[in-house]
C-alpha cells in the first residue's frame, strides 16, 4: 500500500490546443497552470488521441481505446469488441487499481464512458473503481443546466434547475473541494477532474468575456505568429520551426467581414479557458490547506486537439436527445439560438455556438489539422506534471515523445504500486506503454513509439519518423526532427520506410482490435455521426 500522504489528481481539459494556455504559448491568463508548470515539468511532445472518449478511455486505463471498447466513441448498443462504445472488463481504470491499494478515488466531471448515459450498466464511474461521482455522463451539455448531472447513480439535473448561479466549470471545483477536505485523514486519494471547458458549446460568464475586450482583434493570422513567437522563447518549439500555412477554408483576417463577431467568439472561448483555471486554482489551494502539496502528483492535459466543428452538427437529431445534450428553453424559458450565426453573439445561455475553423487554427499553433484527425493538431497536448516530493518541480521542458497510455505506467511506477493480470476475476489486457518517469525525473529525452487509429485516420510514430494518413487517403511521411508541422511529405522518397512503418501499423492494428474503417461506416452512422462528412483531405 502506498503512503498516506502520495495522492494524484488529474486535470483534463476538454478540445483544448496545443497552444491556448500561457505555459504553451498562448495570451489566455491561465496564472494557476502557469504556476504549475513553472514549478513542475513541461512535456513538449506529448500527445493525446483525437477524440474525447477514446482519449479518456486510454488515459484511464493504461491501453488504447480499441482495447477498452471505446475505439470510435459511445453511443452505440449493438456493436462488440473495440467499438461497443462501452468501457469493457478487459481493462481496469486507474481508479480500480488504486482503490485496491488503499486509496480513496473520487471523479468530479465529464465522464463520457458509457453507451448508457440515462441508466447505469457496469460502465459507470463508481461502477469502475470510483468510490463517489459528481459529474455528466455523455459528452458535452450546456455549462448552465446540464443534461445527465449525476452523483453517484443518481440524476441530480434539479440542482442545476432549480439553482439560477450553476455554472458547471465552478460546480466540478466546488465538489472536487469538498472531496479534499472531507476525504478520511489516513488514506491516500485519486481525483480525476475532467472538466467540460472549453468544449462547445460556447458558455462563460459576462463579466470574464469582457475582460477579454480587444485581447482577439488583431485577428488569427497576426496571432498565431505571435503564439509561435512565444513557443520560441518558451522553448516549448524549436527556432527553425516554421508557421503551418491557414487553414484554406479560412479567409485571411483582413477579408473577415464579420470581426466583431469573430473576435466575440474567440472572447469567449479564451473566458471558459480562464475560468477553468480558477477553479483549478480552487482546487489547489485546498490542497495547500491540507498540508500536502509537495507529495501530490498533479497533472494536467487535454484530451485531442482544438475543435474545428462547426455547429449545428450534421445530424441535428442529436441536440434533441432527452436533455442530454441540449435543452431549446433556458432556466428562465428563453428560446435557445442552435448554431454559429454572425446574428447572435455567444456566451449566454440562450446560445449554443462554437468558435470555428479560424481559431481552432489558432489553437493548434503551429500545426495543423485539428479534433479526429492523427496528424499534430489532432493529438498533440500540453502536458504539465508537478511533484516536488518525486523531483519533478523545477519548470524545465521535456521534449520526450509520449502519449496517453504512458499515464497510468507512470503513476502505477511512482506509487509503488503494482498493475494486475486479472481484476475482479477478469483477465486484463497488459499496460501498452512504458512509465515516463525516468526520463521526467533525469531530463533524458526519450523516444517512445506511438500508435493512433481514429475513424480511418490512423498514424505511427518510430524514432523521428511519422507515418500518418486521412481516412481514404495514402500514407505520408514526415521527419519530426526537422518538420513537426509536417509540411514536407517525403513518403515518395522513402517508399521501403514507408513499406516497413506501415506494416508496423497493420500488426498494430490486429493486436489491438481496429477492423477496417469501411466496416465501421455503419457503426458510426448509428451513433449519428457522418464520419465521411466530417474528414477534408487539405
Amino acid at each position: 500500500m502506498a503512503s498516506k500522504a502520495t495522492n494524484v489528481i488529474i486535470f483534463l481539459a476538454d478540445d483544448l490546443g496545443y497552444s491556448d494556455i500561457a505555459a504553451y504559448g498562448g495570451e489566455i491568463r491561465t496564472p494557476n497552470l502557469d504556476r504549475l508548470a513553472s514549478r513542475g515539468v513541461k512535456l513538449s511532445n506529448f500527445h493525446n488521441t483525437p477524440r474525447c472518449s477514446p482519449s479518456r478511455a486510454s488515459l484511464l486505463t493504461g491501453i488504447h481505446p480499441h482495447q477498452t471498447g471505446i475505439g470510435i466513441l459511445t453511443g452505440n448498443n449493438e456493436a462488440e469488441g473495440g467499438y461497443a462504445g462501452n468501457l469493457n472488463k478487459k481493462c481496469a481504470t486507474i481508479a480500480e487499481v488504486l482503490k485496491e491499494n488503499g486509496y480513496i478515488t473520487a471523479i468530479t466531471g465529464k465522464w463520457h464512458l458509457t453507451n448508457s448515459p440515462n441508466k447505469p450498466n457496469g460502465a459507470w464511474p463508481t461502477e469502475r473503481g470510483f468510490d463517489s461521482f459528481f459529474g455528466t455522463l455523455d459528452g458535452c451539455a450546456t455549462y448552465f443546466r446540464p443534461g445527465t448531472l449525476t452523483r453517484g447513480l443518481e440524476n441530480v439535473e434539479h440542482e442545476a434547475e432549480k439553482n439560477p448561479d450553476f455554472f458547471y466549470t465552478d460546480a466540478i471545483a466546488e465538489e472536487a473541494v469538498k472531496f479534499i477536505a472531507e476525504k478520511p485523514a489516513d488514506k491516500p486519494y485519486f481525483l480525476y477532474v475532467p472538466f467540460t471547458a472549453p468544449h462547445w458549446p460556447l458558455h462563460a460568464r459576462e463579466e470574464t468575456i469582457k475582460s477579454y475586450a480587444g485581447v482577439f482583434d488583431e485577428g488569427w493570422d497576426v496571432i498565431r505568429a505571435k503564439r509561435l513567437a512565444r513557443q520560441k522563447a518558451l522553448g516549448i518549439i524549436s527556432q527553425e520551426t516554421e508557421l503551418s500555412p491557414r487553414d484554406a477554408r479560412v479567409l485571411a483576417w483582413e477579408d473577415e467581414t464579420e470581426k466583431e463577431w469573430q473576435a466575440r467568439r474567440m472572447e469567449v472561448y479564451a473566458a471558459m479557458i480562464t475560468e477553468m483555471d480558477t477553479a483549478i486554482g480552487a482546487i489547489l489551494a485546498q490542497v495547500e490547506k491540507s498540508g500536502e502539496w509537495d507529495d501530490t502528483i498533479i497533472i494536467f492535459l487535454s484530451d485531442n486537439g482544438a475543435c474545428s466543428e462547426a455547429l449545428p452538427l450534421d445530424d441535428i437529431a442529436d441536440f434533441r436527445r432527452g436533455k442530454n445534450l441540449m435543452d431549446t428553453r433556458t432556466r428562465d424559458g428563453r428560446r435557445v439560438v442552435l448554431g454559429n450565426d454572425p446574428d447572435v453573439m455567444p456566451g449566454g445561455e440562450d446560445t449554443y455556438a462554437s468558435y470555428g475553423v479560424g481559431w481552432a487554427n489558432v489553437s493548434n499553433t503551429p500545426f495543423r489539422l485539428y479534433k479526429r484527425y492523427t496528424h499534430e493538431g489532432g493529438v498533440m497536448s500540453p502536458f504539465i506534471i508537478h511533484w516536488p516530493a518525486g523531483k519533478l518541480s523545477d519548470g524545465r521542458v521535456n521534449t520526450s515523445t509520449f502519449q496517453l497510455v504512458n499515464v497510468a505506467p507512470t503513476l502505477y511506477e511512482a506509487l509503488g504500486v503494482t498493475y494486475p493480470a486479472q481484476l475482479n476475476g477478469n483477465v486484463l489486457e497488459p499496460l501498452v506503454g512504458g512509465s515516463m518517469l525516468p526520463a521526467l525525473q533525469n531530463s533524458e529525452s526519450e523516444r517512445s513509439q506511438l500508435w493512433w487509429e481514429h475513424i480511418g485516420n490512423a498514424a505511427i510514430i518510430r524514432g523521428n519518423w511519422k507515418l500518418v494518413r486521412q481516412y481514404d487517403f495514402d500514407w505520408e511521411l514526415y521527419d519530426l526532427s526537422t518538420d513537426r508541422n509536417e509540411l514536407k511529405d517525403l513518403s515518395k522518397a522513402n517508399p521501403d520506410l514507408v513499406a516497413e512503418l506501415t506494416a508496423e501499423w497493420e500488426k498494430l492494428a490486429a493486436q489491438y482490435g481496429v477492423i477496417p474503417f469501411r466496416k465501421t461506416l455503419e457503426i458510426y452512422h448509428k451513433q449519428g455521426i457522418r464520419a465521411t462528412d466530417s474528414n477534408h483531405h487539405i
